[in-house]
């Protein structure tokens, strides 16, 4: 069955990639390799830092939401935001099908597919009708 739209919620340790349409959905799941996004902590040093984005997992996200022509990011935290620069660096030609950027916390898989399901039907009534 072909999917329009495509949602991906991501932290710096998974992320999970939803095509769907209005009746169904397909979820594929992936997790970060390594320790990439963990705060470490220097002996001495009050402050964490964050290690540099895990560019293995970005490309795996892309890879699996390469052939969506609409696709939505959402997240907690800054990894959505590491993935947008990702895009834009390395395969700008993705970014224009990225049509928006939410935060949105920990949900469900439904949850999910809810929350983006609503966001394309809000979408898709702002384009002009033929």
């Amino acid at each position: 069955m072909t999917h329009h739209h495509a949602v991906v919620w991501l932290d710096h340790h998974e992320a999970r990639i939803f095509a769907f349409n209005p009746d169904q959905a397909d979820r594929t799941v992936l997790h970060a390799h390594g320790q990439h996004g963990n705060l470490r902590h220097g002996k001495g040093h009050l402050m964490g830092r964050r290690s540099p984005p895990d560019r293995e997992f970005l490309q795996a996200i892309v890879d699996a939401v390469k052939n969506a022509p609409e696709i939505l990011v959402v997240g907690p935290g800054q990894a959505k935001l590491e993935l947008l620069k990702y895009v834009h660096e390395a395969v700008p030609a993705l970014a224009d099908r990225i049509v928006g950027v939410e935060t949105l916390d920990h949900p469900t898989d439904n949850q999910i597919v809810a929350h983006a399901r609503t966001y394309f039907l809000r979408a898709d009534r702002m384009l002009p009708q033929h």
